[in-house]
């Protein structure tokens, strides 16, 4: 008997109250690391200010897309917002019309734009990271959906021009403003994802970024 009360003497019955405890409403913290990147803490931050924190990040890479000289921030804090924003509006103004009244409008389906879009930009990653570029798949994913930007506002130009009645001038305004769109998302795109292949590679790392530009904006001219 006594040595079955030895037995229990030492274990401590007490519970552990270690730990950190959360307090409601506490205001977001921010960190500063080595390489002077602030860090968040976002777990106890109201919704409303992460939703307007993510909206500002977006609206620099669409700022830094259409002014290409900073290189980091848009490689460095990748997401997929902006370049699902872009894709499916470009998607939703292109589409074809179903309607039996309108045969003139050749334009693509929905789900083609998407097609186009996300897997010309995958075989566009595959083939930078085949040619050993240094970058992450969402990365390059990342800039190459920003980069749309241009694109994007050459589509709604083109959609202003077309409601007026076509003629060659309106038809030539058009050609202009879509090559104009199509070189400038050429050039951000290099200016970011040029430094990431080897400098005897930029050849061949350029020509599907070229390519794929060249296809979606040969969709917006040609829609009518």
């Amino acid at each position: 008997m006594d040595s079955k009360l030895d037995m229990f003497e030492d274990v401590n019955t007490s519970p552990s109250l270690e730990g950190d405890m959360s307090i409601p409403g506490k205001r977001t913290t921010t960190t500063t690391s080595q390489n002077g990147v602030p860090e968040y803490n976002t777990l106890d931050e109201p919704i409303r200010e992460t939703v307007l924190r993510d909206m500002r990040a977006v609206g620099i890479k669409f700022y830094h897309v259409l002014y290409p000289k900073e290189k980091s921030s848009l490689l460095r804090d990748w997401d997929l917002w902006g370049p699902l924003v872009l894709c499916t509006f470009m998607a939703t103004i292109l589409q074809g019309s179903s309607s039996a009244d309108s045969m003139s409008d050749n334009g693509p389906e929905f789900a083609q734009v998407f097609v186009i879009v996300w897997i010309g930009a995958a075989i566009v990653t595959l083939n930078s990271k085949l040619l050993g570029g240094n970058i992450s798949f969402f990365q390059s994913v990342c800039v190459l959906g920003y980069c749309l930007t241009p694109v994007a506002l050459s589509l709604i130009v083109c959609r202003v021009i077309l409601l007026s009645k076509q003629t060659r001038f309106l038809f030539f305004l058009r050609f202009v403003t879509t090559t104009l769109g199509f070189a400038w998302a050429t050039y951000a795109s290099f200016i970011f994802l040029g430094q990431s292949q080897p400098p005897h590679r930029k050849p061949l790392a350029v020509y599907p970024i070229f390519l794929f530009f060249f296809i979606i904006s040969w969709l917006v001219l040609s829609h009518n």
